[in-house]
């Protein structure tokens, strides 16, 4: 008898079960591009032809953050999140990724150092993007290609990614690029956690404010826990870039 009413309990919900976005509202969230101009492309047009299919409503895009670095057209990528935001506005948002971080710095800041790691993270076919042949790419020295950098990569550019957000509240959903510092308050999260975040988020156990939607760590496919979504699925390397999919109380996901 016991046995029979233990089977009938319902299983407790999560967050993740309840989680909502505001009424009439359609959201979007894209993971790290990472230079996959190709695949930005496509799931675009897969946005655009799913939100079409499901009616009217204000539709909203955000991007995770790591538009750049790894993959072969970093610029061509940029070039297409600005006529975006130019076309569509605020219903357009990014959200700045470490790799963003990183790259600003590089640009501005004529540090040998910063390049190198620049470089190291996947910065080279960032440059290769830009103006700037591979044959003088390799001829140039760190402190010649930090002094070089400000001048291949357009101020336009520099300026659109340094106005990316940090973090994005919609509903019962936080947006961010990595994920957030456990027990502290939203409005008290520093940039760098934001950003850079890793096993500190990952390994907590407990809920959060919002279910957070991030991207930054890659998995093969998208990782739902009961408070949390990721969303990186490597597109860089994997040709599987991913979209997650918001309206209501419903979610869904497009991938290339």
């Amino acid at each position: 008898m016991v046995l029979g009413l233990l089977s009938r309990r319902k299983k407790k919900q999560t967050p993740l079960d309840v989680a909502r976005v505001p009424d009439g509202m359609r959201v979007y969230a894209i993971g790290d591009i990472h230079g996959r101009k190709d695949l930005l492309k496509k799931l675009i047009a897969q946005i655009d032809e799913d939100s079409a299919v499901r009616g009217p409503a204000s539709t909203h895009i955000i991007f995770l953050g790591d538009l750049i670095d790894r993959g072969p057209d970093s610029a061509g990528v940029v070039e297409k999140a600005i006529k975006l935001k130019k076309k569509r506005g605020h219903n357009v948002r990014f959200l700045k990724g470490n790799h963003e971080e990183v790259f600003l710095k590089a640009c501005r800041e004529n540090n040998k150092k910063v390049t190198r790691f620049f470089i190291r993270i996947g910065g080279e076919e960032t440059i290769l993007s830009y103006p700037i042949s591979k044959k003088e790419y390799r001829e140039l020295d760190l402190e010649e290609l930090s002094e070089r950098l400000p001048d291949l990569v357009p101020e336009e550019h520099l300026e659109f990614v340094d106005s990316f957000e940090d973090q994005i509240i919609i509903g019962d959903y936080l947006f961010v690029h990595a994920g957030i510092r456990p027990d502290v308050a939203l409005p008290q999260q520093e940039p760098s956690d934001l950003r850079w975040i890793r096993e500190e988020f990952l390994d907590h156990r407990d809920d959060f404010e919002k279910v957070v939607v991030y991207g930054h760590t890659i998995y093969k496919d998208v990782k739902e826990k009961r408070c949390r979504i990721g969303i990186d699925t490597g597109a860089y390397d994997s040709g599987k870039l991913t979209a997650l999919a918001l309206e209501g109380g419903e979610r869904w996901y497009l991938q290339t």
